[in-house]
């Protein structure tokens, strides 16, 4: 059987808006990790651990250079992209395409400015992460890859708040996590 994807259309997009503004504000749930082992390349991984100096480990965010730092080294407030799981499953339109998108966890959570302001805490696992100020949008690989309606859709500026094409994240504690993990708000700005 042979799957159709087409990239959606505007209005399509937007006729998913509502069920994307359902995801639960306090208590959420880790639907999909991805690796990123090499450029372009992404390991589904059921398990993983995240560690404050790497990130994901075995990701490679701790060897990516950034035009955000001085020296262009690692973003240490990037470690982690976070994509509302609800979004990616419109943009995508199947499982499988998910990883396309680039980031590392999927989630079902609400994570708008209101909901997660910076500095907001996050028990995942045994781990715990932070949500950082720095600007998830996107970039001309999910434009190629999900099409202009859906990269307008995710960075419109009506809709900047609902941080659509997803978040920036550090790890505060190390610790392990798995598919099917709660995610917990512990609290506001440290």
């Amino acid at each position: 059987m042979t799957m159709t994807i087409r990239q959606l259309t505007m209005a399509e997009l937007e006729a998913g808006l509502e069920e994307i503004l359902q995801s639960p504000a306090d208590d959420g749930l880790l639907e999909m990790i991805v690796r990123r082992p090499s450029p372009g390349q992404r390991d589904v991984i059921q398990r993983g651990e995240l560690d404050p100096a790497l990130g994901l480990v075995g990701d490679t965010w701790s060897e990516r250079t950034s035009r955000r730092t001085r020296d262009g080294s690692p973003h240490p407030e990037m470690q982690l992209n976070i994509m509302n799981a609800r979004v990616v499953a419109l943009v995508a339109q199947h499982a499988s395409r998910w990883p396309l998108a680039g980031d590392q966890l999927f989630v079902d959570l609400d994570l708008s400015a209101a909901n997660l302001p910076p500095g907001t805490r996050l028990a995942l696992g045994t781990a715990v992460i932070e949500v950082t100020a720095e600007p998830h949008t996107g970039c001309s690989k999910f434009l190629e890859r999900f099409g202009p309606d859906a990269t307008m859709f995710v960075n419109a500026s009506e809709r900047r708040d609902l941080h659509l094409r997803g978040i920036n994240a550090k790890v505060v504690t190390p610790g392990r996590i798995r598919v099917g993990d709660r995610l917990t708000k512990m609290g506001g700005e440290s």
